[in-house]
């Protein structure tokens, strides 16, 4: 194991001392992305800093790739660290841009990753009419400068137009860029078709893993809206939620805590770390997830 969890580093506390010879007390942490996706790390990289903050499950969740699977897992088999295979998918829900999770998926499997390459296959299309939309309002030349930010141009995303557009000034830093200039109904944000959540799902279960909702609370949908999304998702399969987040407040927590109970789910706890200086929380730094619930780490 990684060691012991300093006093924010856990993720849960259960009441039984043992379950599936794992001890009590876990540092998880089931959502991180490396240069890969739009993370500013290397994979390697990101996994011996998980250990150094004494991870004991590591999930690596790129958006949409999974190349950066074998170099993370070689780091966490190098230093007694348990790796779960993880992956990121975007899907189109209700007008909505919205993530689910796999996690624990055999990596090889044909129709998982000729999936992920079909939602891939877009996104060089979106980045270059994002930047028509940026110089409309008179940002130029984002396009090759996000391109610079991106390790894999084929993972273009809107975190390399937002470190773009803070490298020239134009925001003080990336999660102003999202709220000023990419997201729904600002001018640099543009419509685009990824996957549905049929598709996502079934993917993700073909290759023999659990799907998780990723961070519910950042969501712009209605009470109502959130439960017609879980009914579905719920219908078509899905096992698990995110409870704990690094974007999620103490009351996000409670919330998708008691869904979690009403819909059945497993309970899911990520960072969604992206690199120092540019998350809510560093990698292995989470609350703990809220007494009562299953840990999906149950089901691994």
């Amino acid at each position: 194991m990684a060691g012991a969890a300093g006093p924010r580093g856990h993720c849960v506390m259960i009441d039984s001392l043992i379950f599936h010879g794992w001890p009590a007390l876990l540092n998880v942490d089931l959502h991180c992305h490396s240069n890969a996706s739009d993370g500013l790390l290397p994979a390697a990289e990101l996994a011996h800093r998980a250990a150094q903050n004494h991870v004991d499950i590591l999930a690596l969740t790129d958006h949409d790739d999974i190349s950066g699977l074998p170099a993370a897992r070689a780091v966490a088999d190098e230093v007694g660290m348990r790796f779960v295979n993880g992956v990121e998918i975007s899907i189109e829900w209700g007008g909505l841009q919205i993530h689910v999770l796999g996690l624990a998926f055999a990596e090889a499997d044909a129709a998982l990753n000729a999936g992920l390459l079909s939602i891939r296959s877009g996104r060089i299309g979106r980045a270059q009419r994002m930047a028509s939309a940026l110089e409309n309002i008179g940002i130029e030349g984002t396009f090759e400068g996000a391109m610079r930010h991106a390790e894999n141009p084929h993972l273009i995303s809107r975190s390399h137009f937002a470190r773009y557009l803070v490298e020239i000034g134009v925001c003080k830093d990336v999660r102003s860029v999202f709220e000023s200039y990419i997201v729904p109904g600002r001018p640099g944000y543009v419509e685009h078709q990824w996957a549905t959540l049929a598709e996502a799902l079934d993917w993700i279960h073909g290759a023999g893993g659990i799907a998780a909702v990723a961070h519910p609370g950042r969501y712009k949908l209605s009470r109502p809206e959130l439960h017609d999304f879980l009914d579905e998702f719920k219908s078509l399969g899905g096992q698990a939620i995110e409870v704990v987040s690094g974007s999620h407040s103490a009351a996000n927590i409670a919330l998708f805590g008691r869904l979690a109970n009403e819909y059945g789910f497993l309970a899911s706890c990520g960072s969604d770390f992206h690199g120092p200086g540019e998350s809510y929380i560093d990698i292995g730094q989470l609350a703990p997830l809220p007494a009562g619930l299953t840990p999906v780490w149950e089901a691994f």
